[in-house]
């Protein structure tokens, strides 16, 4: 893709793609506006499917940040107690926020991906030759069956950050009303279940970022 089709791609997505996901007709005139400037169906995608991947890439980085602070509040000593909750809880409301980020990266993706393979699917029987309409609905499978994977690669991530975020609003909430040196203590038993989970986060997204590689290499 040249510079000034990366430049124009990243200009309309800026004007326009508030609206793509708030109703049908909106989004068929974002679509119908990129291919009139040369954007198919397939380059929003792969696009979309990289704003994903880098997405849940930082997805990690957020969550993960948010267990050191977990960890770094348990082992405080009582003095410096309110300051390290407060550093917890702003720790948790990007992590909520972040995984909403994700969450319609996600949505964008399937969006665009649908069309695209619903009007593959119809161009279908546009072909004169049967060996040609034969070999493209082969290729439409595969694609689809890649395309597949991969969205199921990112919902598995994705529907394992809410078990966390929920175990980090609890213990904020927790936090919140017992600011005290015993209420922390106790707060050791919920450590190793939350690092656990986090971990199984980060390696499921690690699995949903490779699956997109292989999407993107796969369309290029």
């Amino acid at each position: 893709m040249t510079d000034r089709r990366i430049f124009s791609l990243a200009a309309v997505r800026i004007t326009i793609a508030a609206c793509v996901l708030s109703a049908a007709g909106c989004a068929s005139v974002y679509y119908d506006t990129m291919e009139r400037m040369g954007f198919e169906k397939r380059d929003i995608l792969v696009d979309r499917v990289k704003d994903a991947r880098a997405e849940q890439a930082e997805a990690q980085e957020t969550f993960t940040s948010a267990l050191d602070e977990f960890r770094a509040l348990v082992d405080v000593d009582g003095g410096g107690l309110e300051a390290q909750y407060d550093k917890m809880n702003a720790s948790y409301t990007r992590s909520s926020k972040q995984a909403q980020d994700v969450r319609d990266r996600i949505k964008a993706v399937d969006d665009v991906g649908k069309r695209l393979f619903r009007e593959w699917e119809e161009e279908l029987a546009l072909y004169e030759s049967a060996d040609l309409r034969r070999r493209s609905a082969e290729q439409l499978r595969a694609t689809e069956a890649d395309y597949d994977s991969l969205l199921a690669a990112m919902n598995k991530a994705a529907d394992k950050m809410n078990p966390v975020l929920e175990l980090y609003q609890d213990q904020v909430l927790f936090l919140k009303h017992n600011l005290n040196a015993r209420a922390i203590s106790s707060l050791e038993l919920e450590r190793t279940q939350i690092e656990e989970r986090v971990e199984a986060l980060i390696e499921e997204m690690n699995l949903a970022i490779a699956e997109a590689d292989e999407f993107i290499a796969s369309m290029s």
